[in-house]
């Protein structure tokens, strides 16, 4: 289970620092054909969802890989969590209901990595 964990871990972190990459690094026009929601919102905002999604990356595995306060691996999938269910809830405001299943298959990863990272499989 440990091995599995390390590998949704690495996978989240992987998909969540390439997007919040992605945020950080282009402008709100840039971004604006592939993602409807930056339209109500301004650069400010964007660049700080990327830079939460960037944190939450590093924060799913350098804790634990260095040892260094590893409560903040499932604390970082947590706040995953949350940041999914606002981006579902989000894509459904703008109905865009076909976006949605991405924010539930990666919120529900991240919900297992809190789960069992606070839990049996904690550090």
């Amino acid at each position: 289970m440990h091995l599995a964990l390390w590998i949704v871990q690495t996978v989240l972190a992987l998909l969540f620092l390439a997007a919040g990459a992605m945020k950080l690094a282009k402008s709100k026009d840039d971004l604006r054909a592939d993602m409807a929601w930056v339209e109500g919102v301004s650069p400010a905002q964007v660049k700080a969802v990327g830079a939460v999604e960037v944190a939450a990356a590093l924060g799913l595995i350098l804790p634990a890989a260095t040892g260094i306060l590893p409560v903040l691996t499932p604390l970082a999938a947590a706040g995953l969590v949350i940041v999914m269910v606002l981006a579902a809830a989000t894509h459904l405001r703008l109905d865009e209901a076909s976006k949605v299943p991405p924010n539930v298959v990666l919120g529900a990863l991240a919900l297992f990595v809190a789960i069992m990272r606070f839990g049996p499989e904690a550090f």
